[in-house]
């Protein structure tokens, strides 16, 4: 997150930017090829938000990566 950006910015831009992917993948030709490579960008695309969230509603850097099932540096 840049220095001057406020956390709802980056959550109203990770909405945005989920919606942009879903448009795409509703565009993209209804061929074999096409819906494997969709499907794929649609999962990696939305989950973009999701990570923020959870990153964001963690209470502290362990919790997160607890959450997450990685250990923090240094525990």
């Amino acid at each position: 997150m840049m220095k001057d950006e406020k956390p709802e910015e980056l959550r109203v831009r990770t909405k945005a930017f989920a919606l942009r992917i879903i448009r795409l993948y509703s565009a993209l030709p209804k061929q074999p090829v096409a819906a494997v490579l969709g499907r794929q960008l649609l999962r990696s695309g939305t989950s973009v938000g999701a990570h923020y969230r959870e990153a964001f509603r963690a209470k502290s850097r362990p919790d997160f990566h607890q959450q997450d099932g990685r250990r923090t540096p240094g525990t």
